[in-house]
């Protein structure tokens, strides 16, 4: 398959355009001239998700075809939240906090882009947003600005209901000014970011606009989401994270193994590098044979993500559970004490909410008696069962809940 002259059509045929301010003129920009563009991730948690991973992906696609992203750190603005998306203000974190959570920020951005001489540029908006002077920043940009056109915006009316602090409310002012600031000192013409930025992307175009008498340009990318339009890298432990310690290779790798059929084309398309020719074969499979796509995608994935090798183990410890070959080896694993086995042994459902396959003694207790819970092949009908050291098979067992999910225990 041809390589397209512009990435403007990559990312269009493959899903990801939601949005644009000037589609044409972006389409022109990206086939004629090197672009600098940023996206902004807000340091909110200690490692990006599979939510970010969408973003990262536009990036590499953009650095492929030659054009130059700006990874705009948000040290400043996350000291206030932003309010898209949000039913509720969200929890304040301390400066060293999101101090850290940047730094974790930076070691993972660093697995997928280049930064660097002829890379990527990496920086963080509390350079800047941190020492303005609050009076001269309102009156040099708040006055751009107005109140009414800013509440009429979706991010603000869902929340005029149960309340938008001031603090929130100053959060559009601060990303329109990371626009300008980029625009100024990098010659940055393109702001990228999910669709739920829409109305902070408009007001950064415009302030450049307004402020510089120059054009500026933004676009959406559609959110990852199910066929029933539900948000997908959410598990039953939280999101899906792409920090090995937060989620491992095999449950990252498991849960693309098990996407529903109708999501994975869309999947294929947008979190994988395979031409669009090879992603519509495998999502025309039917039956039984979507599973092969499903493998193939579950197995991509996780290469971008945490590499070749663990891909592999990963794949490896599947098919070990499901068709009875491969290396056990991978499988999420807990160790337990020997001493506690003994006796009376440890109850079935404190042992698995121990190991994290259910949240509370109450789900455990649910899963049980609705026959989803075995043990080594064996289904546990007894909610207050009590695992002992005889129940273990050269010192293992192999836990399955529901159809899908399983976790060995291993006597130490």
């Amino acid at each position: 398959m041809t390589k397209q002259a512009n990435v403007f059509d990559v990312l269009k045929e493959r899903g990801f355009i939601k949005q644009t301010t000037h589609e044409e003129e972006i389409r022109e920009l990206l086939g004629k001239e090197k672009v600098k563009f940023y996206i902004g991730f807000d340091p909110t948690a200690d490692s990006l998700h599979v939510g970010h991973f969408m973003q990262v992906i536009i990036m590499m696609w953009m650095q492929k075809y030659g054009h130059t992203p700006i990874i705009l750190l948000g040290g400043g603005t996350g000291m206030v939240g932003d309010p898209s998306g949000r039913t509720d203000m969200r929890q304040m974190m301390t400066v060293e906090t999101i101090n850290e959570n940047v730094r974790r920020f930076e070691k993972l951005f660093e697995k997928f882009i280049t930064i660097g001489e002829d890379g990527a540029i990496a920086v963080n908006n509390a350079d800047w947003l941190l020492d303005l002077n609050y009076i001269e920043f309102i009156r040099d940009i708040g006055k751009h600005f107005s109140v009414n056109k800013m509440l009429s915006y979706e991010c603000f009316k869902s929340r005029m209901e149960k309340g938008l602090s001031f603090l929130e409310f100053n959060y559009m002012l601060m990303q329109s000014y990371d626009f300008l600031e980029l625009f100024r000192k990098y010659g940055c013409k393109l702001e990228f970011g999910g669709d739920d930025q829409w109305s902070n992307i408009l007001g950064g175009v415009d302030l450049i606009r307004r402020e510089t008498g120059e054009q500026a340009y933004g676009m959406t990318f559609a959110l990852l989401t199910t066929s029933e339009g539900k948000k997908m890298g959410k598990t039953q432990a939280g999101a899906l994270w792409l920090d090995e310690k937060k989620t491992s290779p095999y449950d990252f790798y498991q849960y693309w193994r098990n996407v529903e059929d109708a999501d994975v084309k869309t999947c294929l398309s947008m979190l994988t590098f395979l031409p669009m020719d090879e992603v519509n074969r495998l999502a025309a499979l039917k039956d039984s044979e979507i599973n092969h796509a499903k493998e193939v995608l579950a197995f991509e994935v996780t290469k971008l993500v945490h590499g070749e090798v663990e891909a592999i183990k990963a794949q490896e410890a599947a098919r070990a559970l499901f068709s009875g070959g491969g290396n056990l080896d991978d499988v999420p694993t807990s160790d337990i004490d020997g001493d506690r086995l003994r006796g009376e042994g440890l109850g079935v459902v404190s042992l698995i909410k121990e190991i994290g396959l259910v949240s509370s003694n109450g789900e455990g207790f649910r899963t049980i008696e609705q026959g989803g819970l075995s043990i080594d092949g064996e289904k546990i009908t007894d909610k207050n069962a009590s695992i002992t050291e005889a129940d273990f098979t050269d010192g293992a067992i192999l836990i399955k809940k529901g159809k899908k999910t399983y976790h060995r225990v291993v006597i130490v």
